[in-house]
């Protein structure tokens, strides 16, 4: 029994387009959820090859998106995909623990938490942490599509900065098309 990933964050990002690209075509989940992965993951653990952080919106279903099963992906949900000390923390857990080499931030088009911070003036509550900080990745971009980008952007230099040591990744998930554009540079 292994304890550790054997695969690099290359090898992941590969899995994930090659994934993306099987769900495009896919009428259903094809990831495997058998009692076997179940049985198997009970007992020797989960050795995620990627972490995903998104957005908590209903249309992104990371498992889905990128064709994957039980023990595969490490995913981390948040309105508006932003990271602060919470998700940093699962992050860390991941990556440190479950040596996981591969964080891939997924945001979306159509993103309410981001047009949130577009268009609302007033944000009262606990939606405020939350929308502060997409106000301050997006600054004063007008533009919907860059915002996204922006955001996505913005809370990959904040994984960086934390000094997680894995690949840090971005990607846009297009909600009505189902495909997944990577932001790498």
């Amino acid at each position: 029994m292994s304890h550790q990933n054997e695969i690099t964050a290359e090898e992941a990002l590969a899995r994930l387009k090659e994934g993306n690209a099987k769900f495009l075509q896919a009428q259903t989940s094809i990831g495997d959820v058998s009692p076997q992965i179940r049985e198997r993951t009970a007992k020797e653990g989960q050795f995620p090859y990627a972490l995903v952080l998104t957005c908590s919106d209903s249309r992104v279903i990371p498992e889905s998106i990128f064709s994957t099963g039980i023990g595969e992906l490490f995913v981390v949900r948040v309105a508006g995909y932003v990271a602060d000390k919470t998700q940093l923390g699962s992050i860390v857990y991941a990556v440190e623990h479950l040596h996981t080499p591969l964080v891939l931030v997924l945001g979306h088009t159509n993103c309410g938490a981001v047009g949130t911070a577009l268009y609302s003036h007033k944000v009262d509550g606990h939606l405020t942490t939350i929308i502060n900080l997409i106000k301050k990745a997006i600054g004063d971009e007008k533009d919907y599509d860059k915002a996204v980008v922006l955001n996505v952007e913005f809370t990959c230099n904040a994984i960086k900065n934390g000094n997680i040591p894995a690949k840090v990744v971005g990607a846009v998930y297009h909600i009505d098309s189902g495909k997944v554009e990577f932001l790498e540079n």
